[in-house]
């Protein structure tokens, strides 16, 4: 069921995004008397497709992309029989260069524009929930990333590139892991340390073993909810009671309690909780994985800040160019050699396993948006196939005044095509890789 519901996920957002896309080139080039012949979401074979006047729309059986196709223009369908008659009116090629060129910017702007209307409403609707850095009080613990890193448990960070730390979630932003020369500032036994962020720290959180943040606020906890039949209810713990020892051993926070029981795996230990106010010592057999079987309550407050409309909108854009603004560094990393490609680049399975096998409304939509400036990120690389490489010859022209031919062209789109095709297999043969190992 999970998987389902990662898949229908993922059909339904793709299919969103790349409808609008379609959608931003139809309707330009309409504007400008273009004839479209085909709009289709999904690639063939059709599932579904009927004419309304000169165009076909199209559903077809393989979701991952769509196309539209449009009189007289060298795409992806490779349809160049009708390049070797003159020009007609109704043509893509007899249009003026900035015509055409605003019909193939078209889908892009129009994947800008959804990105930054999905973060407004979801800004303005569900405002910004976060962990104030004064909650993590008690400093960091950090995990076998965070160690090697530099940091020490019961470290405090109070500031990132030297910036005052406000929002907890500030410690995993994109500006300080895809930034250069990163650095954290902690206070440590009375002293500030600055931590650098190593360049392929991204490579290191990609990992499937490794993916937990490498530094979480050090927690006070109480018991949440007691698995039935686990060893933690045969001893009598009940939601709400605090461990205040093990063994005789303080477990105020719940990295100490950890290492306690899984010191003591397969044996028994006692247990001194408060319950209501009162102490009570117990008895409990730990399982020998470490565990005594309870879900741990972390006792830290989180914030909630509403915005109004005219904060949501200057918020929502800039959270949605921060998503292109990290894109940009990500490849950056790559070609700088700071990053593993096969660690940063992902396909269809990653992204489903992103969305998740349960379904939450304001998940869907971040993701949606975030995806949504991704795909006008990505079709904006000047790649030969993909609009920027048309933005880029018809660049090229209004600019020198000379148009390329349309030989050149149908070439160009041949070579990008196979650029193309080898990304898609290498991130579809990657998302195999890392799913399997």
């Amino acid at each position: 069921m999970d998987i389902l519901i990662m898949v229908g996920q993922l059909i339904l957002g793709l299919t969103i995004l790349v409808g609008l896309h379609e959608l931003g080139h139809m309707l330009t080039a309409k504007m400008f008397g273009m004839r479209v012949e085909k709009y289709a979401i999904g690639f063939p074979p059709k599932l579904f497709g009927k004419k309304i006047g000169e165009t076909e729309y199209m559903i077809g059986l393989i979701p991952l992309g769509g196309f539209v196709k449009i009189s007289g223009m060298v795409d992806e369908s490779m349809d160049t029989e009708a390049l070797k008659e003159e020009p007609k009116p109704w043509e893509f090629r007899a249009k003026p260069a900035w015509q055409r060129l605003i019909v193939m910017m078209g889908g892009i702007i129009v994947n800008v524009i959804t990105g930054i209307i999905i973060y407004i409403i979801l800004t303005f609707n569900y405002g910004e929930s976060y962990l104030p850095a004064s909650e993590a009080r008690y400093g960091i613990v950090p995990n076998e990333i965070g160690q090697e890193i530099g940091f020490q448990k019961g470290d405090k960070i109070v500031a990132v590139n030297g910036q005052e730390l406000e929002k907890f979630e500030d410690v995993y932003s994109m500006d300080m892991l895809l930034g250069r020369n990163s650095y954290y500032t902690v206070e440590r036994n009375g002293e500030q340390v600055k931590i650098p962020v190593p360049a392929n720290l991204m490579d290191r959180l990609s990992n499937k073993e490794e993916r937990m943040f490498f530094v979480q606020p050090r927690q006070t906890f109480q018991i949440g909810e007691v698995v039935p039949a686990s060893n933690a209810a045969k001893a009598g713990l009940q939601a709400g009671d605090y461990i205040l020892t093990v063994n005789g051993k303080e477990t105020q926070f719940f990295d100490v309690f950890q290492e306690e029981v899984r010191a003591n795996a397969g044996k028994q230990v006692v247990l001194q909780i408060e319950r209501n106010g009162k102490p009570i010592k117990l008895k409990a057999q730990v399982e020998e994985d470490g565990t005594l079987g309870f879900h741990a309550k972390p006792m830290l407050n989180y914030a909630t800040r509403e915005y109004s409309l005219g904060e949501s909108v200057p918020l929502g854009t800039e959270q949605a160019f921060g998503v292109i603004t990290a894109n940009i560094k990500g490849f950056g990393k790559i070609f700088r050699g700071e990053a593993d490609p096969t660690k940063s680049i992902g396909g269809p399975i990653k992204i489903a396993q992103v969305y998740g096998g349960s379904f939450d409304w304001y998940k869907f939509w971040s993701l949606t948006a975030m995806l949504s400036m991704v795909l006008a990120f990505m079709n904006f690389l000047p790649i030969p196939a993909l609009d920027g490489g048309h933005v880029m010859f018809l660049t090229y022209e209004m600019i020198s005044g000379r148009k390329p031919s349309d030989s050149f062209l149908e070439n160009a789109q041949k070579v990008g095509m196979v650029i193309l095709l080898c990304i898609m297999g290498f991130a579809i043969f990657n998302d195999v890789f890392q799913t399997i190992f």
